[in-house]
């Protein structure tokens, strides 16, 4: 007579495959997550221009929110440039004094760096927590009150109605908040090199270092600043649920995006500047 033998299944390879299952289903969420994120920003970029160049525009909200933006974020963006050209030019010139014991220079050097780097790049981060943020904000608590979809049942795009006025508001906004906010930083370091370092006033404004080319920089990088933050800020807002916390979700989302976008945006443009401009 004839047995037959039953094995039990191999529970060890089974907890092994699911254990590396697992692990590969942890490591690859995170790209999933920016790939899906970095296609919607893409998507909503792309249909703001579509609706920017075919579709009629709303002036008077244009107009509107660009007062909004610009009237809020003014004296916030100029305290912080303000005593960023204090400390700047504090720490430079204190540098410079163990080092080479010349300040003559520094007024000329800020003022370069305050074109190419400094003035766009602080400014867009201000304008990213302060309108970025509230963006996210205002979209995010009409998506969680359903009143996005009563837009669209009224046949109106959200992307259309919302997001290209404050887009557009925003980049005219951002060129001439970076521009005041450079000027007072300039004054403010200036005031500052001249009382605590005793540099004259005429000294310290010097020119000598600037091209061209750091004009186009400043243009450059302050409009595809002011172009990213409200297409990310209003994303994200878009892209809300699940009531006053998926809101505070959106606004966390908005700014690590926006600063994460400026960062590319300035790398990308600077090398660009490097290689073709200067």
């Amino acid at each position: 007579m004839s047995t037959e033998v039953i094995t039990a299944p191999d529970a060890t390879s089974e907890d092994e495959s699911s254990a590396l299952s697992r692990f590969l289903e942890g490591f690859g969420a995170p790209f999933v997550h920016i790939g899906r994120e970095v296609r919607g920003l893409f998507h909503t970029a792309f249909m703001t221009g579509y609706y920017v160049l075919f579709r009629p525009i709303r002036w008077r909200e244009v107009v509107r929110q660009a007062y909004e933006m610009g009237n809020r974020s003014l004296f916030f963006v100029t305290v912080v440039m303000g005593f960023f050209g204090l400390i700047m030019v504090m720490q430079t010139a204190i540098q410079s004094q163990k080092i080479l014991g010349d300040l003559s220079v520094i007024g000329a050097l800020y003022l370069q760096l305050l074109f190419r780097e400094l003035g766009p790049v602080i400014t867009a981060s201000m304008i990213g927590i302060r309108v970025g943020t509230g963006l996210a904000a205002e979209i995010g608590s009409m998506v969680v009150t359903e009143q996005v979809d009563a837009l669209r049942m009224n046949d109106a795009e959200p992307i259309q109605y919302l997001i290209v006025p404050r887009m557009l508001a925003c980049i005219v906004m951002a060129f001439v908040l970076t521009c005041i906010a450079s000027a007072f930083s300039y004054i403010t370091s200036l005031l500052g090199a001249y009382y605590m370092f005793d540099i004259n006033p005429n000294t310290y404004y010097n020119t000598s270092l600037m091209v061209m080319g750091d004009l186009v920089m400043f243009v450059m990088k302050t409009l595809a600043f002011g172009l990213i933050v409200p297409v990310i800020g209003c994303h994200a807002g878009l892209s809300a649920f699940g009531g006053s916390q998926g809101v505070g979700l959106a606004t966390t989302r908005a700014v690590v995006n926006a600063t994460l976008g400026i960062s590319f945006v300035d790398f990308i443009l600077s090398a660009f500047g490097f290689v073709f401009i200067y």
